[in-house]
C-alpha cells in the first residue's frame, strides 16, 4: 500500500498529459501510486497513459465510459489504496516537492488535510501570452525550480477549518489573510483517505468541488495550512458566453447549494452553519443568480425560476448574513414571484 494515491481524471488532454504525468514521476517523494482514470477520452490519451504504465508500475489505469469529472474522480477513489489522496487534473501539474512537503506535514501534525495553494503568477502570465498570441503550451513556471527547506516551512495547524476556509475575497484582519484557504478546488489539498473515502462527488454537475468540500469540512478535519504555490493550473482560454452553457452552470450551482444546505441543515452545529453561510453559501447563491443575465429565452428562464424556487422551498434563502445578501434575496424573490420578502 502506497503512502499517497494520486487520482488523475483524463479526458481529451493529450496536449498536456505528458507534462502532468512527468510532474508526478519527478516527485522527490517516491511512495505513491498514480491512478489514471481514462474517462472515455477520444484522443490519444490512452496511448500516452500506456507509455507511463509500461515505464513505471506505480502508474495504474482505470478505463471507463465518459461520465464527467465527478464520475472519474469517484472511479479513481474506489481503487485507491494509499493512506492519503491527492487529486490532480490532467491538464495541470505540480511542484516536484508537493508530495514530500504535504506528506511530511500530515505525519508531523497528525492532520487529516494539508492545504497548499496554486501559483498565482503562472495563470495571469499565460492569459497575457494568450492575448498576445504567444505560445502558452511550453511555458515553465520559475517556481518549479525552487527548492523548499522542510525545516523552515511556514505553517499553521487548526482544528477549526471554518476559521480559515472561505470563498470571500476580503482582506482578513491582521495576519490571518496569509492563512486563508480560499475557494473550494479539491486539488489544493492532500487528504487522509479515511476522511473522504465515503464522500462522493455529485455526478453530472459543474463546480462539483463546492458541495464536496462543504461536506468534508463538516467532518471537523485537523488541517495544516502551508501557503506555498505547489500547484500549477492551466486557465480556460475560451471567452464565448452561451445561454445554454450559462444555464447549465446555474443549474449546477443550485444543485450544489441545495445538496450542501440540506446536509448542513441536518448535521451542522450552529457555529458550522453560521460560518458556512457567511463564507460559502451566499457567495454561491450570488454567483448562480448572476447567470440569469446571460439567459436569452423564456424556456431556459422558466428552468432558472424552478431552480431558485426549490432553494426557497427548502429554506436555503433564509437568514441572509449580509446587507447585500438581504438585497439579493429580495431580488431572487422578485424573480421567482413565489416567496415572502424579509
Amino acid at each position: 500500500m502506497p503512502a499517497i494515491s494520486v487520482i488523475i481524471p483524463i479526458y481529451n488532454v493529450e496536449k498536456y498529459l505528458r507534462r502532468c504525468l512527468d510532474s508526478v514521476l519527478n516527485q522527490t517523494f517516491q511512495d505513491w501510486e498514480a491512478i489514471c482514470v481514462n474517462d472515455g477520452s477520444p484522443d490519444n490519451s490512452a496511448q500516452i497513459i500506456d507509455e507511463y504504465v509500461a515505464k513505471d508500475s506505480r502508474f495504474k489505469v482505470v478505463t471507463k465510459k465518459n461520465g464527467g469529472l465527478s464520475d472519474a474522480r469517484n472511479a479513481g477513489m474506489k481503487v485507491a489504496t494509499g493512506d492519503y489522496i491527492l487529486y490532480l487534473d490532467s491538464d495541470d501539474f505540480i511542484h516536484p516537492q508537493t508530495m514530500e512537503i504535504a506528506h511530511s506535514l500530515a505525519l508531523r501534525d497528525g492532520s487529516d488535510i494539508v492545504s497548499f495553494t496554486y501559483d498565482r503568477i503562472y495563470r495571469p502570465q499565460l492569459m497575457v501570452r494568450h492575448v498576445l498570441g504567444l505560445d502558452t503550451d511550453n511555458v515553465v513556471p520559475g517556481r518549479m525550480k525552487k527548492k523548499y527547506n522542510l525545516a523552515k516551512l511556514p505553517t499553521l495547524v487548526t482544528d477549526d477549518v471554518y476559521e480559515y476556509a472561505t470563498e470571500r475575497t476580503h482582506n482578513a484582519p491582521g495576519k490571518k489573510k496569509k492563512w486563508l484557504i480560499k475557494h473550494c478546488q479539491v486539488w489544493k489539498n492532500l487528504y487522509k483517505r479515511e476522511l473522504i473515502e465515503d464522500v462522493p462527488f455529485i455526478k453530472g454537475i459543474l463546480f462539483e468541488d463546492f458541495p464536496w468540500w462543504s461536506e468534508v469540512m463538516l467532518r471537523n478535519p485537523r488541517v495544516t495550512i502551508v501557503p506555498l504555490p505547489l500547484y500549477f493550473y492551466i486557465p480556460n482560454f475560451g471567452g464565448i458566453v452561451l445561454s445554454e452553457k450559462q444555464l447549465r452552470i446555474m443549474q449546477s450551482l443550485c444543485t450544489g447549494i441545495k445538496t450542501a444546505y440540506t446536509i448542513y441543515a441536518q448535521r451542522a452545529t450552529e457555529h458550522q452553519m453560521k460560518k458556512w453561510s457567511q463564507n460559502f453559501q451566499w457567495f454561491f447563491i450570488n454567483w448562480a443568480f448572476r447567470k440569469i443575465k446571460y439567459i436569452d429565452n423564456e424556456t431556459d428562464m422558466e428552468v432558472a425560476r424552478g431552480c431558485f424556487c426549490e432553494l426557497e422551498r427548502i429554506g436555503a434563502l433564509d437568514r441572509p448574513p449580509y446587507k447585500w445578501a438581504v438585497k439579493l434575496r429580495a431580488d431572487i424573490c422578485k424573480f421567482i414571484k413565489s416567496c415572502k420578502y424579509e
